[in-house]
């Protein structure tokens, strides 16, 4: 019989809070990051800034930060992140505190997620819409990128935090799989937020519902709901 000791014991619990902390990294990043062209390096550079935002409530990382968890020295990580900036994959957003009036920056990972996404869909062939999705609103032209950069602010004021890469590739295939217009997308936002259901599977049951029923535009939607919440 194994007889645990105290160490024992405090490593167990430590573990087990770690796993609490767990980020959930898609297995397309790991396929496709080097059609990309990017390095080890890279990855782990866009993981870390993953893992500094969420884990560590920190959307803005120093260089010493960042080269204080990496192997490479700190010309190699300040190269690497100035190229994914360059590329486009890493966006520096200006954002403004108006409790206290200042100016601060974030990286931004979702352009790298979402191009992941974009190259995941091309290569199963999901540029058609889902045969398990009812057809009627796939037939909209493809959204811009900046339809999907402005749906991650909406979502992200909503749910008060960043959003997951899982839920910025949520979003993704809402525009490009199922071509579901972004005012539709925020119309379904805010039914949820109405609900008091702010959650992505709700969201998604709520388009879901709409494109079944043939709801293609904001006023349809709000019709929809109307009668919808009158029956109740």
């Amino acid at each position: 019989m194994e007889v645990r000791t105290h160490s024992g014991r405090y490593e167990d619990g430590l573990a087990a809070g770690w796993l609490d902390k767990t980020v959930t990294i898609p297995a397309a990043v790991f396929k496709a990051y080097r059609r990309l062209r990017l390095s080890e390096l890279d990855v782990m550079v866009l993981l870390h800034l993953l893992v500094f935002r969420t884990v560590d409530g920190v959307e803005f990382p120093t260089p010493e930060q960042l080269t204080g968890r990496l192997s490479a020295g700190p010309d190699e990580v300040m190269a690497s992140l100035e190229r994914l900036v360059k590329e486009g994959l890493v966006e520096i957003e200006q954002r403004l505190d108006p409790e206290r009036d200042v100016h601060y920056e974030v990286y931004r990972i979702e352009p790298f997620f979402r191009k992941i996404a974009a190259l995941e869909a091309h290569e199963t062939g999901k540029d058609d819409k889902a045969p398990d999705r009812p057809a009627g609103i796939g037939s909209a032209a493809a959204p811009s990128a900046k339809a999907a950069d402005d749906l991650f602010t909406v979502f992200e004021k909503e749910f008060g935090r960043p959003l997951s890469p899982m839920e910025c590739e949520t979003i993704v295939q809402w525009l490009d799989e199922d071509r579901y217009p972004e005012p539709l997308i925020r119309a379904a936002l805010k039914e949820a937020v109405f609900a008091g259901k702010v959650y992505f599977k709700y969201i998604d049951r709520i388009l879901l519902e709409w494109a079944r029923n043939r709801v293609q535009t904001v006023e349809q939607a709000k019709e929809y709901a109307r009668r919808f919440h009158g029956q109740k």
